[in-house]
């Protein structure tokens, strides 16, 4: 489970296992075990691929389907615009 959520999230994202293993600090033979659920990424290491990814750790597990965006830096005008922008998609 955790595999196919490293490799969903790395194809939307648009990363290459070459690049994500580049901006990571890792090989790419590390994302493709992960990926085929060959091996497990530490703890330390699903906490920085959450982070990357902007995720929490229970999405990337499978745990939980809510996304999150860091509006860190934006006003509150700014989010509200953004919740209504997500309201509008979602159609309620």
């Amino acid at each position: 489970m955790l595999g196919e959520q490293i490799r969903r999230f790395r194809q939307v994202a648009g990363k290459s296992q070459v690049r994500m293993a580049q901006d990571l600090g890792v090989t790419k033979q590390c994302i493709s075990n992960w990926e085929n659920n060959n091996i497990l990424p530490s703890v330390d290491m699903l906490i920085k691929l959450a982070k990357y990814f902007s995720v929490s750790t229970d999405c990337l597990l499978g745990l939980d389907d809510r996304q999150t965006l860091d509006v860190t830096g934006l006003t509150d005008e700014q989010v509200c615009h953004i919740r209504q922008i997500i309201g509008d998609i979602l159609g309620s």
